[in-house]
């Protein structure tokens, strides 16, 4: 049922199969002895590694109407016949997102997440103007009372979406950014910067930034956290955003904790937002500041999506040459009669880091 059908007439490999029964739980726990239920919300039993629930509302046809989305109102009844939503196939052949029902998404409001996430991961589809009406429908309470990990779990898999930045421009549509990511609310109505660098708002700068990120989720990720200190900015100091970075690492790490992502999140939108600036200026900073900063991102081994961030936000590839700079520290080595001195073999190490980066040959600034 649902999504492996609608993969399968797509061309594709079904990920994951659902089967449903008619029928009460009871009665088919009765006649399947080796089953077992599973799960707590949802009434699901595993059957020989299958997963089997008993169809909504108790009919088939009543199942598929309150999926939802249409395109995932699909099935292969016993028999092998295909059973669809009215619109099913309509909305597969123009590749549409709409919901299968008026009450779609107020039924399960965590349904407004997964659409997001399908906008992400299918770049090419549309997102009905219904979907939209009925997000601007829910009540921001009726979004908060959703359990943070269903959020999280359907922002990361938006983050390794083709086009990640979708998954935010779907809720902004739907104006269902509010609870969950309040901040990029925000950011709709400020500026990214003075208009030499920057055209568009906050939120504009940060989806353009996650796209071009996209292919590595915790680039990504870091792309969303990097400019979140900018909706703390004065308004009187508007355009620009000084001091935005230091601003920035507390609200990336209370929206991590928010939505309960691994503590490798929090981290890595903390450094994106304190560091964003200098990365993009490495070539031009003095050897103490570039060591510290090369080795700040190395020892939090975030070195590839965080130098990916700073080619994309800056628009060049300085990413290529502060991996060639950190090549040259991971080559030092810190001589043996320096060992073991705590904090005085620290200071010896950035001596000599800082003497490598001196001596290495210089290359075009990838900035410029």
């Amino acid at each position: 049922m649902g999504g492996a059908v609608r993969d399968l007439l797509l061309g594709r490999v079904p990920v994951e199969l659902d089967f449903a029964f008619s029928g009460a739980m009871a009665d088919f726990l009765a006649a399947h002895p080796d089953a077992r239920p599973v799960g707590k919300s949802v009434r699901v039993c595993l059957w020989r590694g299958r997963e089997c629930m008993p169809l909504r509302g108790g009919s088939l046809e009543a199942d598929l109407l309150a999926r939802d989305l249409t395109v995932n109102a699909m099935a292969l009844d016993s028999r092998g016949l295909l059973r669809v939503h009215p619109q099913a196939l309509a909305d597969l052949r123009s590749r549409r997102l709409r919901p299968a029902s008026p009450t779609a998404l107020s039924d399960d409001p965590a349904r407004v997440f997964r659409l997001a996430r399908f906008a992400a991961s299918w770049p090419d589809w549309q997102v009905d103007g219904e979907a939209c009406a009925q997000m601007r429908a829910l009540l921001p309470s009726a979004l908060a009372a959703i359990p943070a990990e269903r959020v999280g779990r359907e922002l990361r898999k938006a983050l390794a979406a083709p086009a990640p930045a979708r998954f935010l421009e779907t809720l902004a549509a739907g104006n269902a950014l509010v609870p969950w990511f309040a901040e990029l609310e925000t950011a709709r109505d400020i500026p990214a910067g003075p208009a030499r660098w920057h055209k568009n708002s906050v939120l504009g700068h940060t989806a353009r930034i996650m796209n071009l990120t996209a292919g590595d989720p915790l680039a990504v990720w870091m792309a969303l956290c990097h400019d979140l200190g900018k909706i703390g900015t004065d308004p009187a100091l508007l355009p620009h955003h000084y001091g935005h970075e230091q601003r920035g690492i507390a609200l990336a790490q209370g929206l991590a904790e928010r939505l309960r992502l691994p503590a490798l999140f929090s981290k890595a939108g903390a450094l994106a937002a304190a560091e964003h600036m200098k990365a993009g200026m490495l070539p031009r900073l003095r050897p103490g500041t570039r060591r510290d900063l090369l080795w700040r991102v190395h020892q939090a081994g975030l070195s590839a999506p965080f130098w990916r961030l700073a080619d994309a936000d800056s628009n060049s590839r300085v990413g290529t040459e502060a991996l060639r700079q950190l090549a040259a520290l991971l080559a030092v080595r810190l001589p043996p009669d320096w060992w073991g001195k705590g904090e005085l073999s620290a200071r010896k190490l950035r001596e000599l880091h800082c003497r490598a980066l001196t001596e290495l040959p210089a290359l075009p600034d990838p900035s410029a």
